[in-house]
């Protein structure tokens, strides 16, 4: 089942077990958090037949169909996300006190 939401992620970990769910602290105390919480409100992740990660052409025919979004001011920002780890930093293993 894909989270849909910060505070589905924080249940889910509750509901099966946090150390299944590495990024648990983190989210739970972004959403405790005002400022954070006002920030990833306006975020959103766009799913392909249920899915967050799907293949590059899929992204980037994405990316081109919103792109009159962004230029007309619509939305704000458009980013796409590389999830192969030799490109991408990875989570911490133990996540940073949050600020």
């Amino acid at each position: 089942m894909p989270v849909r939401c910060l505070r589905e992620y924080v249940a889910a970990a509750q509901e099966h077990g946090l150390e299944n769910y590495p990024l648990y602290e983190w989210t739970k105390a972004a959403i405790e958090n005002p400022a954070k919480k006002e920030k990833y409100m306006k975020s959103f992740t766009v799913y392909v037949e249920d899915r967050e990660v799907y293949a590059k052409e899929i992204a980037d025919a994405l990316e081109a169909d919103l792109q009159p979004l962004a230029a007309s001011g619509l939305i704000t920002r458009i980013s796409k996300y590389d999830t192969n780890p030799a490109n991408n930093p990875q989570p911490p293993e133990h996540p940073r006190k949050p600020s």
